[in-house]
């Protein structure tokens, strides 16, 4: 049996987490979505999706990353698996990016990469949405939109899926996702 790992990257309110979960839904692949980790520091720093996180707590975030990856090696090969995150196009970015097909290669999974765009209106619209709250998710549109034109999305690796969940449903985009793989499957 060979594992998958679905890796949905996109801009903060692109809908990774509800597109994930749409797929985990349709797959019963397990959603590791990036808050999954991070909010293991953020919320014990006061993390509140308005005020800035340190550095000093970004790199704590890192390290618990890298514990969930190194346990995401270990999954027997049965259980799929999906990963969400931000990139941003730069070193640091592509050197997070990397993790995630890296450990497809560990586990022999096959791996698919899916990045998510969005409007940069609706981007704004959703980022303000009362639910980002519980996950300590980025709330302030100022702060996205700053975000966005300094650090960028990390261009799409090739042979990735781009979706642009603007107007496309979270179940829309997980068939969608689900498609991808099987083609990209029989297609190897």
């Amino acid at each position: 049996m060979t594992p998958t790992i679905y890796h949905l990257a996109g801009p903060p309110a692109s809908g990774k987490r509800t597109v994930g979960l749409a797929l985990s839904t349709l797959t019963g692949a397990a959603l590791l979505d990036n808050h999954l980790f991070n909010d293991a520091v953020f919320k014990p720093y006061g993390a509140d999706g308005w005020r800035p996180v340190s550095d000093e707590v970004r790199a704590l975030a890192t390290e618990v990353w890298a514990l969930g990856l190194r346990a995401a090696a270990l999954a027997p090969a049965d259980v799929d698996q999906i990963f969400t995150a931000y990139y941003t196009n730069d070193p640091r970015g592509a050197e997070a990016a990397a993790r995630i097909p890296a450990l497809a290669r560990t586990r022999r999974a096959q791996y698919v990469p899916v990045w998510l765009s969005c409007a940069p209106t609706e981007l704004s619209r959703r980022v303000t949405q009362p639910e980002r709250q519980v996950r300590a998710k980025m709330r302030d549109p100022a702060r996205l939109t700053a975000l966005l034109t300094g650090g960028g999305l990390l261009p799409p690796p090739p042979g990735a899926l781009q979706l642009d969940t603007t107007a496309l449903s979270p179940d829309e985009a997980a068939q969608r996702i689900i498609r991808f793989a099987q083609s990209s499957r029989q297609g190897a």
